[in-house]
């Protein structure tokens, strides 16, 4: 089983922004924590990230359904349609997570377009929320 873990903007610059509200776990420390996790589980995850919106409509099409995802659209979340047109293509489990909680920040950030095209949503847990993710994922793919 694949499980693929997808990043939107600014998550590779983990650690450099607002730590009261992203946490202090930069992105590479992110990404090891996961595989630590995975790799306990007996689960391959493949990574992606990217700034550009098409770019990451590209790499979700191009995902086998018998895999998972697990994704923070980050920004995107808040309208990228074509973002959740791709999601909505991908037959697989997939969960949404944001490292911040999205309900307690400004307005715009409380309604995800993406959440209707995922299984699930997981908001505020930093980035054990991925972990989450992963399990839900696990369980759903038995």
């Amino acid at each position: 089983m694949i499980i693929h873990i997808i990043n939107g903007p600014n998550l590779n610059v983990l650690g450099r922004r607002d730590q009261s509200i992203y946490g202090k776990v930069g992105y590479e420390e992110l990404i090891e924590r996961i595989k630590s996790f995975a790799l306990s589980k007996e689960i391959r995850t493949e990574f992606f990230q990217s700034n550009h919106e098409g770019q990451l409509i590209d790499y979700i099409q191009s995902l086998d359904d018998s895999d998972g995802l697990v994704i923070n659209p980050g920004a995107f979340a808040h309208y990228s349609y074509a973002i959740h047109d791709a999601l909505e293509i991908f037959k697989g489990p997939k969960v949404e997570v944001h490292l911040s909680n999205i309900f307690k920040r400004e307005e715009f950030r409380s309604k995800s377009v993406i959440t209707p095209a995922c299984d699930g949503v997981i908001s505020g847990l930093g980035w054990y929320g991925y972990i989450l993710g992963i399990e839900f994922i696990m369980e759903k793919m038995k």
